[in-house]
């Protein structure tokens, strides 16, 4: 399939893009049946049996390119909101052969909630997420108790969530939710570790989390960063 950009380029997404077409109908009442929209997105691989780790909000694809390049044995599904962006990484997907990596777009929450079976994921990326700094847009954020809920059931044991920001007050907002899964006088459902302690992405050079777009442009603005790796339990 093909898309017509402003710039005129034309972006063939074949093979690669996963229409939301694909997925079968949610239940009546998904509350009620929270099990009756999955589907295993493992099986969209040529080689399903491999670790399958999803991306939310890869942009232009940076972070999936060099990882599923690198790491041929793993599955890779970017789920970027943004129409334009999808397709421009998925063609970059195509033009690079990699036959590991699947990009959607659809509300990547929404996916996890009622899409993804539990216990499927090896790791979930989540790189600089849209901060919605107001506090009447709080409640847009990706990292809410649901997410962390959602999650912790969808990663298989011992599986990590991986998340890096550049906005102070989002990762404040985080760790106040990052305390609530990991404290001890609790049953953690998390424990976490440190981002440079975690095997470096492709794609980052020295020096770097994540070797994305984002995270080279928010460098030369001399931002700083916050990152952590939270394990399930």
């Amino acid at each position: 399939m093909s898309f017509g950009l402003s710039r005129g380029r034309e972006l063939d997404t074949s093979g690669v893009l996963v229409e939301a077409c694909a997925l079968p109908p949610l239940p009546e009442n998904p509350i009620a049946d929270p099990e009756g929209g999955r589907v295993d997105p493992r099986r969209w691989f040529p080689e399903p049996g491999r670790p399958f780790e999803l991306e939310i909000g890869p942009g232009k694809g940076a972070f999936l390119v060099h990882e599923a390049a690198s790491r041929p044995d793993v599955n890779f599904l970017g789920i970027e909101w943004a129409r334009e962006f999808c397709a421009y990484a998925a063609d970059r997907v195509r033009r690079r052969g990699l036959a590991n990596v699947r990009l959607m777009s659809v509300d990547a929450t929404d996916f996890l909630r009622w899409r993804l079976p539990s216990g499927v994921l090896h790791r979930l990326h989540l790189y600089f997420s849209d901060p919605w700094p107001k506090p009447r847009h709080h409640k847009r954020r990706v990292v809410q108790d649901a997410f962390l809920e959602q999650a912790h059931r969808a990663l298989e044991p011992s599986g990590e969530l991986r998340i890096v920001t550049d906005h102070p007050g989002y990762w404040q907002w985080m760790e106040a939710h990052f305390d609530r899964w990991t404290a001890p006088d609790h049953e953690p459902r998390f424990d976490r570790r440190t981002f440079e302690d975690a095997d470096r992405p492709a794609g980052a050079r020295e020096g770097e989390l994540t070797g994305t777009n984002f995270e080279r442009k928010y460098r030369e603005e001399g931002r700083d960063f916050f990152a952590t790796v939270l394990r399930k339990v």
